[in-house]
């Protein structure tokens, strides 16, 4: 049963809206139709003529009528819908993250999606991964850091990348380091050829031990070439012989060289004395990423022993010498981009200790 009509009185001013809104190509669908509604009735148009008219059930028109009538232009807009109540609030959020301050459950390296969820008990899986995922919490990756405690670190870190930056003039500046221990392993490997007809190159996992080899190496700053040479051992006579074949490469030069605080490396005045051409330059303790000999044997390692097997200690040194070669045909300087280095604490970050 359609209500009794109300009857609409339009002043000049919503009549100006209302036709506007009618004129313009923009104006939503529904909009229209309501004022359609709405000017018709102010012309005395009866609710089953409009509906006609319109296109809608006189119900819609007369629901219109009235809310005009009641609350002019504010009652021609949609009023708020409670909607269903959220099954998790704030108080969920919060829960989670108080969670994730907790170790996990004994057994278990890390907080996960399903563990998360056992232990609130109340809580979807599904709602967790939304909302680690709405906070960027990833729980799978991890980050390492390393601070350096060393008094000295401003004053040390000058001084090396000043080497990088401004090396003195007729002076060669080197990096020097030590890769121990790279294993010469022989695995089987090649390709394999898939029941659906795909190859893939793979290795498999067991194989043989043939020893190992130190990798001793030199980086000169100024080209990025490396001078290299194989050692059993990782001692203070080994890097001796080694920094002697270093300084006969480059005879009456001037040399700096970019150390590490390793021991060997250390407490070596007397043959400093007997090499007054050679200078060497330390970095902070926990800061050997400041010498760009880790960098090259970063790639060492991605280029050319990854994935690679060995018949014997000797064939080892062979592709690694191979390497070296090959590199130095090819070598540019690394360039230094980094501004400032700054003895930094990790602030803003809870570490906890189990």
């Amino acid at each position: 049963m359609i209500p009794e009509a109300r009857e609409v009185h339009l002043s000049r001013k919503d009549r100006k809206v209302l036709e506007a809104c009618c004129r313009s190509p923009v104006t939503l669908q529904r909009d229209l139709k309501r004022a359609r509604i709405v000017l018709l009735a102010a012309d005395g148009r009866s609710t089953r003529s409009i509906a006609k008219e319109v296109g809608v059930q006189p119900r819609i028109v007369s629901l219109w009528r009235h809310r005009y009538a009641d609350h002019g232009l504010e009652g021609l807009q949609d009023k708020p819908r409670p909607g269903k109540q959220p099954i998790y609030t704030k108080t969920t959020d919060k829960r989670i993250l108080k969670l994730l301050d907790k170790p996990p459950p004994q057994g278990f390296a890390r907080w996960t999606g399903p563990l998360l969820a056992e232990a609130l008990g109340d809580v979807d899986v599904q709602y967790v991964w939304r909302f680690l995922r709405s906070h960027k919490i990833d729980l799978v990756a991890r980050k390492s850091w390393c601070e350096s405690n060393d008094p000295n670190f401003t004053a040390k870190a000058a001084d090396v990348v000043g080497l990088y930056v401004a090396p003195p003039a007729k002076a060669i500046v080197l990096c020097v380091d030590e890769k121990p221990s790279i294993q010469a392993l022989e695995r089987a490997q090649g390709y394999l050829k898939l029941p659906n007809g795909r190859a893939l190159t793979g290795q498999s996992h067991d194989y043989k031990r043939h020893g190992t080899t130190t990798l001793f190496a030199a980086l000169e700053v100024a080209t990025g070439k490396i001078i290299a040479t194989h050692s059993k051992r990782r001692r203070r006579v080994e890097f001796l012989d080694f920094m002697n074949s270093v300084t006969a490469t480059f005879p009456n030069r001037k040399l700096h060289v970019i150390l590490d605080n390793l021991n060997t490396h250390k407490k070596n005045e007397d043959w400093l004395k007997a090499h007054p051409n050679v200078q060497f330059h330390f970095t902070p303790t926990s800061a050997s990423w400041l010498n760009q000999v880790e960098v090259w044997f970063s790639i060492l390692q991605g280029q050319s022993l990854s994935g690679t097997s060995f018949k014997s200690l000797k064939q080892l040194q062979e592709h690694i010498d191979a390497y070296v070669n090959a590199y130095n045909d090819r070598a540019e300087p690394f360039v230094w981009t980094k501004k400032k280095v700054r003895q930094r604490r990790v602030k803003g970050r809870r570490i906890t200790q189990l």
